[in-house]
């Protein structure tokens, strides 16, 4: 049996990706593939911190009841698991010998099986973190409320598109500011949104949601949180010893991030 590390084949991957795509990944898995040999740059992070919340049923009093109990993430080195061994580890538990972590797929899946009692927790984020809680459910943990900082997904190009379409970078930049201030400013607009790529339909989740994300999560721009970067690093280099030796200045690149600052669109914004 042959055991393939998971950013290598991303790595292969982002390589045949065309010049002009951008891309959103999780902070690890994009460093994982530029230690493996791909060209990539962040240039700008769509949110800076983890968002998830460990909810569980009522009967579950503490965090030592999660002691042998199953816990329902994503995907392993995905956001929901980062967040959850973070967040066990914060509390003395260790993620892999006190739990038992479950690759379950999608939010649905890990909701799905928390209702259904095959696990006894669930890593959930809004609105389904609203949704849980409308059910019944309880937070155990918010991992929202330990600031977690974490590129959670970073805004990702490769290094050819910076060398040969750095006016398409800028354009992407400028519309993505335009759209987080048109989300800030037009909230019917933008509930709207959220209800046709969310399928939800309840309009106080959908209210909820809203204000969760333009009140805790969205900034302005897409600001690189540097010290979320070293976390990504450090994260990572439990799995991957060249992530050890690694800084947060060579994933990046704020050339664009400086210009979108100077080019004065946000004061224009937000007179």
């Amino acid at each position: 049996m042959a055991l393939v590390n998971g950013s290598q084949i991303l790595a292969r991957s982002l390589r045949r990706l065309r010049v002009d795509t951008f891309f959103y990944i999780m902070g690890g898995p994009m460093m994982a593939a530029v230690l493996s040999g791909a060209d990539l740059k962040v240039i700008g992070n769509n949110v800076n911190k983890m968002i998830f919340s460990l909810h569980v049923k009522p009967e579950m009093k503490s965090v030592e009841d999660l002691r042998g109990k199953r816990i329902g993430v994503s995907r392993f080195g995905s956001s929901s698991d980062v967040s959850a061994r973070y967040a066990l580890r914060k509390h003395n538990l260790d993620p892999q010998r006190d739990v038992i972590l479950m690759q379950l797929g999608s939010m649905s899946n890990m909701f799905g099986a928390l209702k259904s009692g095959a696990i006894e927790a669930s890593m959930v984020s809004p609105p389904t973190q609203f949704l849980s809680e409308k059910m019944g459910f309880k937070e155990l943990l918010s991992v929202t409320d330990m600031n977690y900082a974490y590129p959670n997904p970073a805004m990702v190009t490769s290094g050819e598109m910076i060398r040969k379409k750095p006016d398409l970078i800028d354009r992407f930049l400028r519309a993505y500011v335009r759209g987080v201030h048109r989300a800030r400013t037009d909230r019917e607009f933008a509930i709207k949104s959220l209800a046709k790529y969310t399928t939800v339909t309840d309009p106080v989740l959908l209210s909820k949601t809203y204000d969760f994300y333009l009140d805790k999560v969205v900034e302005r721009a897409p600001y690189i949180n540097m010290s979320g970067m070293q976390n990504a690093i450090d994260d990572l280099s439990r799995t991957v010893p060249a992530a050890k030796a690694a800084k947060p200045e060579q994933f990046v690149d704020m050339r664009f991030l400086d210009k979108l600052e100077k080019s004065g669109l946000l004061n224009e914004l937000y007179k």
